[in-house]
């Protein structure tokens, strides 16, 4: 890995502390990255443990691989963390494991490789896929969606408040020449939107929301959620890091249901223990330190949560 993909783990030892309470147990990585936080985490476990990894991205695979060869008591599958369940049942692991770890979003290495396509900072090919060898493009959706389609993706995952201003334009710009990368994207967003705030480059909301749709990023999370809950085994725990507000609500959202359990009318008679409460929270949410921030300035809007599974 060359300097300028280097990548820093963000909230590495507090995920890691809230995630491995056995350390003989089974552990997944739902999002391998570059391997730091699977590195930890082998290094918590004794000879008995098992740490399996999940991504979709090629270059993370070999990250993995390489790992793998190097340590028995970890695997990784090219596959997304919505196949969790699926994965683990083929292990005979369901209702098995310790703990699953989910890091959100997208890694600094796929941000700083502009043939990535995933960052407006520098131009490349506008792709923005996770996994660059299967599926649409960004430049191949934005070249033939409709412009109302644009308009809900930018407005949905993006909150982007010029969402149909920047579609229209969008749908302009492409009939004289098809989108192909990503400096061309963003011009045209920066000219369609009226808004210019300090610090942040006015393409930010609607690169964000177009790798979301692209990535099917939120649908993911949601299945991965609900899958966790089959493999963990009672007293496993659930940590996530979330960087922005749309995964961290759903996140926040889910734990919270399954703290109350089963909705019950109003007024009626039952005991607590008849309402199948499934987790609990571990503690409050989790901050990046000021240290951190200083160090890696993305770990700012970087927030972890944990639960634990009851029953």
């Amino acid at each position: 890995m060359t300097p300028e993909l280097k990548h820093e783990t963000v909230l590495l030892n507090e995920a890691v502390d809230a995630l491995v309470t056995n350390e003989a147990g089974v552990y997944i990585d739902g999002t391998l990255g570059r391997a730091g936080h699977s590195r930890l985490i082998l290094e918590r476990l004794s000879s008995a443990g098992t740490l399996l990894a999940f991504d979709k991205d090629p270059a993370a695979l070999e990250v993995g691989a390489a790992l793998a060869r190097a340590d028995s008591r970890f695997s990784v599958i090219h596959d997304s963390f919505a196949a969790l369940e699926s994965h683990v049942s083929a292990r005979g692991l369901v209702g098995q494991v310790d703990g699953v770890l989910l890091d959100l979003g997208v890694s600094s290495p796929q941000l700083d490789d502009a043939s990535r396509g995933f960052s407006f900072m520098a131009d490349g090919p506008l792709d923005m896929r996770m996994n660059n060898l299967a599926g649409q493009s960004a430049a191949q959706w934005l070249n033939a969606a409709a412009a109302d389609d644009i308009a809900v993706v930018l407005k949905e995952y993006g909150e982007e408040r010029f969402a149909r201003r920047i579609a229209r334009a969008i749908v302009s710009a492409r009939e004289e020449h098809p989108f192909s990368t990503t400096s061309e994207l963003a011009a045209v967003i920066a000219r369609a939107n009226p808004s210019k705030e300090k610090g942040k480059h006015p393409a930010t909301r609607s690169f964000q929301a177009i790798r979301i749709f692209i990535n099917r990023e939120l649908d993911d999370l949601a299945d991965v959620l609900a899958q966790s809950l089959k493999v963990l085994k009672p007293g496993g725990r659930l940590v996530v890091i979330s960087f922005h507000s749309l995964e961290d609500r759903m996140v926040k959202q889910f734990i919270q249901r399954k703290e109350k359990g089963e909705p019950v009318p109003r007024h009626l008679p039952i005991r607590d223990d008849m309402l199948k409460r499934e987790m609990k929270t571990i503690g409050k949410a989790v901050k990046a330190s000021a240290e951190e921030v200083e160090r890696n300035v993305r770990a700012r809007s970087a927030i972890m949560r944990v639960a634990e599974k009851l029953v």
